[in-house]
């Protein structure tokens, strides 16, 4: 999609019952994250793309951004983003959340790419490699890792 129509599809999104992503706060009250999350059936870039596999016809849930402001990075601020957006799914009654994370091992991901998270920090909230994919993002290959929701 073009620039224009990302922000139209986005606005759309938001204009919805149920906000498409959670946001975290520092002790002053200051937003100092975004993360994206939806049903992944209301997101283009999953429903048409083609390097994100299906896995299956579950209606899943889908993490798809996370925005770390400057100055707050390194905090633990995803980390906090990715179990609120799991909860915020599971509140909204998502049988599973998935996420595409980049592989990176141990190696840094540049902040501009970091957006998608890694898979360390999607195994710290308790998701698993569900498939690989064909993206690749900064050099790494992206994953795919669910969490079943009970």
């Amino acid at each position: 999609m073009r620039a224009a129509e990302n922000l139209g599809g986005f606005k759309e999104l938001c204009a919805r019952p149920i906000p498409p992503g959670v946001l975290a706060y520092d002790e002053t009250g200051t937003v100092v994250g975004w993360c994206g999350v939806a049903p992944r059936a209301e997101l283009h870039a999953f429903t048409h793309g083609r390097t994100i596999p299906h896995v299956d016809d579950l209606p899943v849930w889908a993490v798809w951004c996370f925005r770390v402001r400057g100055g707050h990075r390194g905090r633990g601020v995803a980390q906090a983003l990715l179990e609120g957006a799991v909860e915020h799914a599971r509140e909204h009654g998502a049988p599973a959340v998935e996420g595409y994370p980049v592989d990176n091992g141990d190696r840094k991901v540049d902040t501009t790419m970091a957006y998608v998270g890694t898979r360390a920090m999607f195994e710290r909230a308790g998701f698993s490699k569900a498939a690989d994919t064909t993206s690749v993002l900064n050099g790494f290959p992206r994953v795919l890792m669910r969490l079943p929701l009970p």
